[in-house]
């Protein structure tokens, strides 16, 4: 059988299990276009390795595209279309995880201050263009709520309910619908860019979509972090700590996190009790994903043990 036959059959049974299977797709569509029309029994490691080593350094994506192939080749021998699997025996060592990228509260006014560079540049250049607002108010909203960029990108008008301060993030990661509650000022920046969204853009909108794309498209995942990239560099923000990626998109999520437990830890708030309402308003899957924020900065590590100097001096007498 043909690999891409193969490879269609494949995603098709993860999706009717109810996977999203959506990188892990287009991954396996690109290998079957790289390795060209051929039947399956006919893949090599050769083959396997030349995909895998397309890109260097070896990256935390080079186990992602091992470990894909390796479940096409294992559904091939269980059904019989393939004898053996072609993937190599020997893994590279995986690289650790770069830390996420905090942003400090100056770095987030430059990043909205460059954001005009947006209508400079892209004014009129094809379906891609993004107005200035649209991505300043897509900035402001993944700061000030913390989604992922996946969720803020796929909101549609009825999802942003302005009059109750409210915005609906529907089947975002594992699946889940939530109700996230946002502040007056982010409020009120949604409703600013609401009342102006049709007129930033060139014609009627295609869809539903809350941002929109110069030319009236909903904004896309890829398109957005293009344009971040684009912003961040007229910032002058950068990191210099050798990790293999710089300043990201999602790390707005990272901040609004981390920030947000500094400033409890300042308030004197009761931290550990309030960990189980950020992990729920950020759509975490367990307590697991949010605890790892502790110790995240030296400003939230600072302020964590100032707490605990004050708890353990605590009626100790000089």
């Amino acid at each position: 059988m043909k690999l891409a036959q193969v490879i269609e059959r494949y995603v098709a049974l993860k999706r009717a299990t109810g996977a999203r299977f959506k990188t892990t797709a287009v991954l396996l569509h690109t290998f079957g276009r790289t390795a060209g029309p051929i039947d399956i029994a006919d893949v090599d490691e050769e083959m396997v390795l030349a995909f895998l080593n397309r890109s260097q350094p070896i990256r935390s994506s080079w186990h992602l595209k091992h470990y894909t192939l390796a479940g096409l080749f294992r559904f091939a021998m269980e059904r019989g279309l393939a004898s053996r699997s072609p993937m190599p025996q020997q893994l590279p060592k995986r690289p650790p995880y770069a830390r996420p990228y905090i942003y400090s509260t100056d770095e987030l006014r430059r990043l909205l201050q460059a954001t005009t560079v947006l209508d400079v540049r892209d004014r009129g250049c094809g379906p891609r263009a993004m107005p200035a607002l649209t991505f300043r108010t897509l900035i402001l909203l993944l700061y000030g709520a913390g989604l992922r960029i996946s969720e803020a990108v796929a909101l549609t008008v009825d999802d942003v309910d302005l009059s109750a301060n409210l915005l609906v993030v529907r089947e975002a990661k594992f699946f889940k619908t939530r109700l996230v509650p946002v502040g007056p000022k982010l409020a009120s920046t949604l409703n600013h860019y609401a009342e102006q969204r049709l007129r930033l853009i060139d014609g009627p909108p295609s869809g539903n979509a809350f941002f929109l794309g110069r030319h009236g498209r909903a904004t896309s995942r890829h398109v957005a972090e293009h344009y971040f990239r684009v912003v961040r560099e007229h910032a002058g923000i950068e990191r210099h700590d050798g990790a293999y990626f710089q300043p990201r998109l999602h790390d707005l999520r990272h901040a609004f996190a981390v920030h947000r437990l500094v400033a409890w830890y300042r308030e004197g708030r009761d931290v550990q009790l309030l960990l189980p309402k950020l992990s729920t308003y950020l759509g975490h899957i367990g307590l697991e994903e949010t605890q790892h924020y502790l110790t995240m900065t030296p400003d939230l590590l600072r302020e964590a043990g100032q707490r605990f100097e004050r708890y353990a001096t605590r009626g100790v007498q000089p």
